[in-house]
């Protein structure tokens, strides 16, 4: 379904030979330049009934005139599937994504996923980019994600991210005990030969990745994880090519791995935890629309929880 979108403005004394688009620019400010352009070049933006070019000089008490119809981005269905929401207002929604939902619609998940829940409860997320997601987590990573609901927190949050700005929290349980936290700086790629698997590959993209040692737990370790960089799967693949796999990771060597010493029993209980051992704990970055530092955190999942107590109480 199309969106139509009509604004009018009246130039003021403080417009007066200013370029159009500039003006535009700062007064419809919840739309891209690139957005704008757009509408002059479709003759969907007027100034006084009629169609103008983008360095129009303005005069006092003009009339600019937006109406426009809008396409959706996307084609997905809304679905109504629960979200955890944390905070929202008119330009993000912050959530916690429980784990087991994919976030984007792909050909393994055409349906079911963050995309369709996010367009059921707004549909106007329709008509931006990936419904407004900035930075997704694997289908069985718990936790905290971000979202834009306009045109420039989208721009502005992607900003952000590419410039290494928002700061990404992990809890994550693995296998051993490392002598200390330490920062993993080894590059990630696809795999040479499994095409599905990523891999520390000199080929591949910078990655950071830092972590200190938050509980010992018998042989396991809850450690805090945080993220220089965001490559697919980063964590999974760093701390397994250190030598200390995500406990529960079917992918990357934490599904059957288990420290030593552990009885079977144990072993027993560890392998009804059906997914990784790892969710996003804190976020922090930049409101796009107050410019003020914000930082928001989810709390543990159950299932993670009773992981970490079933460990403590093997001591």
């Amino acid at each position: 379904m199309k969106k139509n979108i009509t604004f009018s403005y009246k130039t003021s004394a403080l417009d007066s030979g200013e370029r159009l688009d500039s003006v535009i620019a700062r007064v419809f400010s919840q739309f891209s330049r690139a957005h704008i352009q757009k509408w002059i070049k479709d003759g969907q933006l007027s100034l006084d009934g009629k169609t103008v070019k983008p360095k129009q000089l303005l005069k006092v008490n003009q009339l600019i005139s937006i109406d426009a119809l809008e396409d959706p981005v996307l084609e997905d269905e809304p679905e109504d599937i629960p979200i955890d929401i944390i905070f929202e207002d008119k330009d993000i929604i912050v959530l916690n994504k429980q784990h087991g939902l994919v976030v984007h619609p792909g050909a393994g998940n055409p349906k079911g996923t963050l995309v369709n829940a996010l367009l059921h409860h707004n549909g106007e997320l329709g008509f931006l980019p990936r419904a407004g997601i900035v930075h997704r987590l694997d289908k069985d990573t718990s936790g905290i994600m971000v979202v834009a609901k306009n045109e420039i927190s989208y721009l502005d949050l992607v900003s952000q991210l590419k410039d290494r700005r928002v700061k990404r929290d992990y809890s994550a349980l693995v296998v051993g005990v490392p002598i200390s936290g330490s920062t993993i700086n080894e590059p990630i790629g696809r795999h040479p030969k499994l095409r599905t698997k990523q891999a520390v590959n000199a080929k591949g993209k910078e990655a950071i990745t830092t972590f200190k040692i938050q509980e010992k737990l018998n042989g396991y370790s809850l450690l805090n994880v945080s993220l220089e960089t965001g490559r697919t799967h980063q964590i999974r693949v760093h701390l397994a090519f250190i030598g200390f796999p995500i406990l529960g990771d079917s992918v990357y060597g934490g599904r059957k791995k288990f420290a030593a010493g552990t009885s079977e029993s144990l072993k027993k209980e560890i392998s009804k935890f059906p997914r990784q051992a790892l969710h996003a704990e804190k976020l922090e970055f930049t409101h796009p629309a107050s410019g003020k530092l914000v930082n928001y955190s989810a709390e543990k999942p159950k299932d993670l929880i009773n992981l970490i107590e079933l460990l403590n109480k093997s001591l």
